[in-house]
């Protein structure tokens, strides 16, 4: 039976992907609530606005947990690309990790 590890290296056949007008003009989100399951991992996108007491989720993206690991990854590498790039991205005296309680299940941010 083949290891799991050669199957990884081995030639992946070509992903085509598309990527409407509407889907490519994206959606701002300035916080992201957790949450998740034994089978899924759950990422509320939410846009918060200075001045307003109440924050809408713009997009609710279901993942398995072997993506939740994988995007994991794919963020902290590029993540260091950045800062490689542009230097080091400060987040002391930003938004706070949790700046809202909405009820329900911890999540973290």
């Amino acid at each position: 039976m083949p290891d799991f590890d050669d199957a990884m290296d081995a030639p992946q056949p070509e992903l085509n992907i598309e990527l409407d007008e509407e889907t490519a003009e994206g959606t701002y989100s300035n916080l992201v609530m957790i949450a998740h399951s034994p089978e899924e991992f759950i990422l509320d996108f939410i846009r918060v606005v200075p001045g307003v007491q109440k924050a809408r989720v713009k997009e609710r993206i279901i993942i398995t947990p072997q993506h939740a690991k994988r995007l994991l990854r794919a963020l902290q590498d590029n993540v260091e690309r950045y800062e490689d790039d542009y230097g080091n991205i400060d987040t002391e005296g930003s938004a706070p990790d949790r700046p809202f309680h909405f009820g329900g299940p911890d999540a973290k941010a």
